[in-house]
Parts: structure tokens; C-alpha cells; sequence
């Protein structure tokens, strides 16, 4: 597993779950869903999936990020990782905002 540091502001968020860093690795963070903002289903979770791309934007921006590669990729191409915000797990703090739900692979469930 490799871990990379990378300069906070250089983190281009995609949406609340999927970031892009200043290397050009996406990274589809795990442990948590967020709502779709590009292809949601709904009106209320495209919504919703703005509102969390802003507060992953806003934990970026503000915080000592880490990246820790889990050293594959999902089916999409992007890097599974999870994602430290001043050493507290990106998805703890997202549930617990209830910007996003626990995922741990498999089936989503809709937003809608």
C-alpha cells in the first residue's frame, strides 16, 4: 500500500466521493457513497451530490490531507483510496454529516 502526500489546495474535487490529484491519479475514495452529480437519477440527488462536492471541497482546502492507496482500482479505472482529513477518515466525517452513507463495495442503493 502506498501513501502520498500531496499539497492541499492542488486536490481537484469531481464529486463527494472522488477526487483528483495534483499527479493526475483519481482517486475514488472508499468507505462511503455519495450522491451521482453527473449522472444522477433525480433532481434531489444531484442536489445532494453538490452539496457534498462542496464539503469534500471544503475539507480539502482546509485541512493536512493524506491519500492511502488500498492498491487496486474499481471498474471505472480510478485508484481505491481512502482519504485523511487531519488523521480522521473522510468517510467517518461525511456520514457522520450526513453528506454521505456507508459503502463498502457491491449494489448502491438510490438517492432518489
Amino acid at each position: 500500500m502506498r501513501t502520498a502526500l500531496a499539497l492541499i489546495a492542488a486536490f481537484v474535487v469531481l464529486d463527494g466521493d472522488t477526487i483528483r490529484a495534483p499527479y493526475g491519479v483519481t482517486y475514488r475514495l472508499t468507505g462511503f457513497d455519495t450522491p451521482e452529480t453527473f449522472r444522477a437519477q433525480c433532481e434531489g440527488e444531484r442536489i445532494l451530490g453538490l452539496a457534498a462536492k462542496v464539503r469534500m471541497e471544503q475539507l480539502v482546502a482546509s485541512a493536512n490531507v493524506r491519500v492511502e492507496e488500498a492498491g487496486r482500482l474499481d471498474k471505472y479505472g480510478r485508484t481505491l483510496a481512502r482519504l485523511w482529513i487531519n488523521g480522521e477518515d473522510a468517510a467517518t466525517i461525511m456520514i457522520r454529516e450526513g453528506y454521505a452513507r456507508a459503502y463498502h463495495g457491491g449494489k448502491r442503493k438510490g438517492w432518489c
